[in-house]
């Protein structure tokens, strides 16, 4: 067994989760404890801001760019994206700004706005921008894919399928698109064909987390339990600070009869973050006891 990880319900803070671009969070699998008591601080606090954002020294090689170059729209475009990636909206919003006023037609900086604009749900300005990048770019995969998920958020399921399909025509081996695709199937009840487009996402990019996750939550839907915790083991190797991927393995074991093991995943999800609901619920539901270790591989 490698070093236990506890968890605390007051004591942790939740992991925060970043969303833009929806890039792969991926962290060590030798990092992944072995077991898991509730009770004190776990083994992966990190700060994914901290971890995948620009460093200083990036932005600030940019910024040297800029200066140097102060009519060149790309320097600001490159900028306001590492800016984004760093959450700084106000700022990457700022060099977007400044981007489209040098070259109104420049499509990528219009579509990197709406990126920042929907991250920050602000739904109908990310809309109106990847309109425009389409408008000026009508092969513009990225577009079409963010316009779709837009379009999904605002519930507009017909409008977000067909983008998704676009995106998927233009560029064949965009896993995101076939991820988001997928979301939208299983949202909808259509378990086995979110399945087939989760499996294509891994097939394209398999050290990302998430699709394991929602492939099991199909697979968990259909009652085949077992896939789903085959799943879910990878999920959590490959990213061991996903609250959602060890309380979802948690249920499939649990489905599975292996209480214990259950428990563990639980107890490991409440370390991440103390408050998420599903895990505190299944902990309780498998009669987890604070303090006890429980193996969770």
């Amino acid at each position: 067994m490698k070093g236990p990880a506890t968890a605390n319900p007051g004591g942790n803070r939740p992991t925060r989760r970043r969303t833009l671009a929806v890039a792969a969070l991926i962290i060590a699998a030798s990092a992944l404890a072995g077991c898991a008591t509730l009770g004190s601080p776990s083994v992966a606090e990190n700060n994914d801001d901290a971890l995948y954002g620009p460093s200083q020294s990036n932005l600030t090689s940019l910024s040297e760019v800029i200066q140097q170059h102060p009519s060149d729209p790309q320097a600001y475009n490159m900028r306001g994206s590492a800016y984004g990636e760093a959450g700084m909206n106000e700022q990457a919003l700022a060099d977007f700004n400044k981007a489209i006023g040098l070259d109104p037609h420049y499509a990528q900086a219009y579509a990197n706005r709406g990126l920042v604009y929907r991250h920050m749900n602000n739904l109908e300005p990310a809309l109106a921008d990847y309109n425009k990048a389409l408008s000026i770019e009508p092969s513009y995969a990225a577009a079409y894919l963010g316009r779709g998920i837009v379009y999904s958020l605002q519930g507009q399921t017909m409008q977000a399928l067909a983008d998704f399909n676009k995106a998927i025509a233009l560029r064949p081996n965009n896993a995101e698109a076939y991820y988001n695709r997928g979301l939208l199937y299983q949202s909808q009840g259509q378990h086995q064909f979110a399945i087939d487009d989760f499996t294509t996402a891994i097939g394209l990019g398999p050290q990302r987390e998430q699709p394991y996750v929602a492939r099991a939550l199909s697979y968990l839907a259909g009652n085949n339990n077992s896939s789903a915790a085959t799943d879910l083991d990878q999920a959590v190797q490959l990213n061991p600070s996903d609250p959602k991927a060890w309380t979802t393995r948690g249920l499939a074991y649990e489905r599975l009869g292996q209480k214990d093991k259950a428990a563990g995943c639980y107890a490991k999800a409440l370390n991440l973050n103390a408050k998420y609901e599903p895990a505190v619920a299944g902990f309780a539901r498998v009669g987890g006891q604070v303090g006890k270790t429980y193996q969770t591989f």
